[in-house]
């Protein structure tokens, strides 16, 4: 089993060697070594690069993909039905990300597109931090995004 090496999967998957490395530490990916102590890679590491790639521009953390790609075989090219099991499991986290997303997207546009940043009305400002009892980040930006779903 020759396999790529991190050079070619880099040159293939449009990754910095850095990045690849970095991915393995993560234990996104996998490498063996060859006889020769060289490291190789099969070729399904390109695809969980995809993923990765993908999951990254979407603003996933490394961590979610990290649990998504966990459900995936470690012996063998993962095959439809195991990406199939990614999708299942992760549409219901996408799903809310984009309701989040769309809310302080909404939010935003109603403060900026006005002018007026009011502070009645805002969701995103909090004067005095007067939210700080009643959890950790965007509280108010995150209360109505589950109210509205």
């Amino acid at each position: 089993m020759q396999g790529l090496t991190v050079g070619e999967i880099a040159s293939r998957s449009g990754v910095a060697v850095s990045a690849i490395h970095f991915y393995e530490r993560k234990g996104l990916i996998a490498s063996h070594r060859t006889e020769g102590n060289q490291r190789r890679f099969d070729r399904a590491v390109l695809r969980r690069i995809a993923l990765i790639k993908v999951a990254q521009q979407l603003g996933v953390p490394l961590a979610e993909v990290a649990e998504q790609l966990s459900v995936l075989p470690k012996d063998r090219a993962p095959n439809h039905r195991d990406w199939q099991k990614i999708a299942t499991r992760w549409s219901q986290q996408l799903n809310h990300r984009i309701h989040m997303l769309e809310a302080l997207r909404d939010s935003l546009d109603g403060c900026i597109g006005c002018g007026c940043l009011s502070m009645t009305r805002c969701t995103v400002i909090n004067p005095g931090d007067c939210l700080a009892g009643e959890g950790q980040g965007a509280v108010a930006l995150t209360e109505m995004a589950v109210e509205e779903d």
